[in-house]
């Protein structure tokens, strides 16, 4: 007697024990899964969609300024090499300085845009006349001059040249929407704006 019902009792274990199995094994397969796909799908779009918003005016910001900089350093490194002025070899190496890393920083925002790093159908080398003349004459008047009239040529010149950055960046402002080249174009204005008037006042002095 003790024996059949040791038999029933190991019969009815091991019944509620696969009923359990089945009933986890059929719970698991409808709620486990769901909650991860939900989680990844939420938040992955997120973090793109927070580095690559941008609109017509943060790619044409980027493609200009990345011009208008090289543009600056070109006209910089020639005055590291053949100002006179030690306050104008010094501007002229804080400006290569500066921009070098900024348009390290806008190509890479227009590789992570899928846009080109130029401008659709090129633009004048420097992105704007400086009393008049294109990027290529500027050079070539400067490297024509020596002494003191390098120098004077030279902050002539790249005043003329901030202060297209300075409206490029201007425009961004108004036109733009990725915050990070909303940040950079102001950061631009600040700094450009600092060096015209470090540039005006050395002008008085040569």
């Amino acid at each position: 007697m003790m024996k059949n019902m040791r038999k029933l009792g190991v019969v009815a274990g091991t019944a509620i024990a696969v009923s359990l199995t089945l009933a986890a094994c059929s719970g698991g397969g409808s709620t486990t899964p769901s909650p991860a796909p939900t989680s990844a799908a939420s938040t992955a779009p997120a973090t793109g969609d927070a580095s690559e918003t941008h609109n017509d005016a943060d790619t044409m910001f980027a493609q200009m300024m990345i011009v208008h900089h090289e543009g600056a350093i070109e006209m910089a490194d020639l005055a590291v090499e053949q100002a006179e002025s030690e306050e104008v070899r010094s501007l002229a190496e804080g400006i290569s300085a500066a921009q070098g890393p900024e348009i390290e920083k806008m190509t890479s925002w227009l590789e992570a845009w899928g846009e080109e790093t130029a401008p659709m159908g090129g633009m004048d080398h420097g992105g704007m006349d400086m009393d008049g003349m294109s990027q290529e004459e500027a050079m070539a008047d400067l490297e024509s001059l020596s002494g003191g009239e390098f120098d004077r040529r030279f902050l002539e010149l790249m005043v003329a040249h901030h202060k297209g950055a300075v409206e490029m960046a201007q425009t961004e402002l108004q036109d733009g929407e990725n915050p990070e080249a909303l940040e950079l174009a102001e950061q631009i204005i600040a700094d450009q704006e600092a060096e015209i008037a470090e540039m005006e006042q050395l002008l008085t002095t040569l």
